[in-house]
């Protein structure tokens, strides 16, 4: 059973995203946040396995209340939702440790899906969106936190798979392309992750993107 936490101002969106989730046989509602401050407290202290996460949250909002989470050090996973599919709080967000983001408006079974995906452990990242968000942000904020290791502690294949990952290749489309086995895509990607210091697929993005390994633009 997926066990998830929602995080919303308003009452209204809450109870749509909990009627479509506790219609689902494999998900259940463990609790609801009406802050980022609250939506914080109820993770560390629930442990869910999935936050539904407002971006915009008066008070604490949903990047203040990712970094919380991650830096309490619990195994939750946050799918981020915002009404804006180039909000600048998202990619705030993804650099917070965010599993992902989806639009309010999505398709119930693609809201499904998402916290299915994220909810084993995997990132929900639309590849188009995804590098619009990049291209607009990458370079024009402050810097962030130093990575736990460079690029340098990357052997050449691994650095291959974090370009194909930060152009929205999945483990699949990464094996058929250099010709290796889905399991050691995985491999491979675990040590990315381990090297980097990452929390996730999303983050590797950003970093591969901040690094200068991929070009916001490039194909």
């Amino acid at each position: 059973m997926i066990r998830v936490l929602l995080a919303d101002d308003q009452a209204l969106v809450r109870t749509g995203f909990r009627l479509i989730l506790e219609n689902a046989p494999d998900m259940q509602v463990t609790g609801e946040a009406a802050d980022g401050a609250e939506a914080a407290e109820l993770a560390l202290r629930l442990q869910p396995d999935v936050v539904l996460m407002d971006v915009r949250m008066p008070g604490v909002d949903g990047v203040e209340a990712t970094r919380r989470i991650v830096a309490g050090g619990v195994p939750t996973r946050i799918l981020m939702l915002t009404t804006f599919d180039l909000d600048e709080y998202v990619y705030a967000a993804f650099r917070a440790g965010a599993g992902g983001f989806l639009l309010k408006d999505t398709l119930a079974a693609d809201l499904l899906s998402a916290v299915r995906v994220v909810a084993r452990g995997d990132a929900v990242v639309a590849p188009s969106v995804t590098r619009r968000l990049l291209e607009r942000h990458v370079g024009t904020g402050p810097e962030p936190p130093a990575p736990a290791a460079g690029l340098d502690l990357l052997t050449e294949r691994e650095r291959e798979v974090l370009a194909l990952i930060a152009r929205g290749l999945s483990n699949t489309e990464i094996a058929a392309r250099l010709y290796l086995t889905e399991g050691t895509v995985k491999t491979h990607v675990s040590h990315v992750l381990s090297k980097l210091g990452l929390r996730g697929r999303v983050q590797a993005v950003v970093f591969a993107y901040e690094s200068g390994l991929v070009r916001a633009g490039s194909g």
